[in-house]
């Protein structure tokens, strides 16, 4: 099998590229951020009460990328240790208008946002006298406008800052010179800026152009990919809709796209509070309300981790079945190395299958050798970019002073 080449006429991403990337949890105040994130999360309970501002520093947790690839590694081979992917969640306290100024403590919520690699977007799309409303109207729509200008002001700022910066050396050094693609850049996001178009979705860029953002505004909020979650009555979601939901896809359309997921705090925190309890029949009948859809949370999971650009590979055998995070597009050495230093610095070659062929193939047993027989088991060199699911084994001449990861 030829190695998969990476394709030279692919645009850069924005952001950093890394393997612990972070979504964070973005949205007003009383709208289930904190809810939503103890749901997901495996470790840390956020303080979650019926006023704003009841989350004030961060909280941050991960919650395990669900795999039924991995599950089934993990009957076949039952090792002692198991490792799953996980996704690295940030609770991040809720905005209100004028953040951007200060308002709410705005300026450090919004320095709270730079610091995640990507944006799930919580909506409000509920009525309930006993859960607030920092506007004291369910609005869906100015919810939205509200959030995205906070951030679209934030990233003016920084912006305008950077390019006073940049301007000034040049003034104070008459042999420097910015070049076109400088003015051309910072003239569009200024422009989108001020009309609260966030830069990632209402302009196509070019490669060149995302080369410069990311050199010289790599921390603009609206640069970062964002998930539309919109939490439902139980309901509303249970009938699959409301008057909210369409508005809030249309609003999505005209600013640019983006994926929106509806879902129900109420719902999956009594099915939470069902399978906690060990009521199985309960569980059973709150889940037949949804006529075959199930929990939301997994695919909110999933969603999150495909935006952060992120992927992994597996090693399986006797003692552990593991996934390995690498971003897309990653070779095999620098796969490797996310293991240890040691294995990209002395790569020799991967060998390694697709999931699915060592399903096809291994008959249910703790081994390779129906793979080799079948001509599944490949032998890849450097330039091979490793595939979402491959499950490999890498050899190295060992180096000096790597590091285990």
């Amino acid at each position: 099998m030829a190695p998969k080449k990476v394709d030279a006429n692919a645009i850069p991403r924005f952001g950093r590229v890394g393997n612990n990337l972070k979504m964070g949890i973005v949205g007003l105040p009383n709208v289930g951020k904190s809810s939503l994130f103890n749901l997901l999360s495996e470790s840390a309970q956020a303080a979650a009460e019926n006023y704003p501002f009841c989350t004030i520093d961060p909280n941050e947790t991960r919650c395990a990328v669900p795999d039924k690839r991995y599950e089934e590694l993990c009957s076949i081979w039952k090792p002692p240790s198991k490792y799953p992917a996980y996704l690295h969640l940030v609770d991040i306290a809720g905005l209100i208008k004028g953040a951007s100024e200060g308002e709410g403590l705005g300026n450090a919520f919004l320095s709270h946002i730079q610091a995640v690699d990507g944006i799930f977007h919580l909506v409000r799309a509920f009525d309930s006298k006993e859960v607030t409303h920092v506007n004291d109207s369910i609005d869906p729509d100015l919810d939205l406008t509200t959030i995205t200008e906070e951030l679209c002001k934030k990233d003016l700022t920084y912006v305008l800052q950077q390019r006073d910066l940049r301007e000034k050396d040049v003034k104070k050094n008459p042999m420097m010179k910015l070049p076109v693609l400088f003015f051309t850049v910072m003239d569009k996001c200024q422009e989108m800026l001020e009309n609260n178009q966030p830069l990632a979705k209402a302009c196509d860029w070019t490669a060149s152009e995302v080369d410069k953002i990311n050199e010289l505004i790599p921390g603009c909020i609206t640069l970062k990919p964002m998930v539309y979650l919109v939490n439902c009555s139980q309901k509303s979601f249970t009938l699959g809709g409301n008057r909210y939901l369409k508005k809030i896809k249309d609003w999505v359309e005209k600013h640019g796209g983006g994926l929106v997921i509806p879902f129900s705090i109420e719902f999956e925190e009594k099915l939470y509070a069902l399978s906690k309890s060990g009521d199985l029949d309960g569980k059973k009948a709150l889940l037949a309300t949804l006529n075959g859809r199930g929990s939301t949370l997994n695919r909110i999971v999933k969603c999150g981790y495909k935006q952060l650009k992120l992927m992994y590979y597996f090693t399986a055998g006797e003692k552990e079945v593991r996934c390995w995070t690498v971003v897309q597009g990653a070779t095999a050495p620098q796969a490797a190395g996310v293991i240890h230093t040691d294995f990209e610095a002395g790569f020799i070659k991967l060998e390694c299958c697709s999931y699915d062929d060592f399903i096809a193939c291994n008959k249910g047993e703790k081994s390779m050798a129906g793979v080799k027989a079948a001509g599944k088991y490949r032998q890849e060199g450097k330039s091979y970019i490793v595939q979402d699911g491959d499950i490999c084994h890498f050899l190295f001449n060992k180096a000096g002073g790597g590091k285990k990861k």
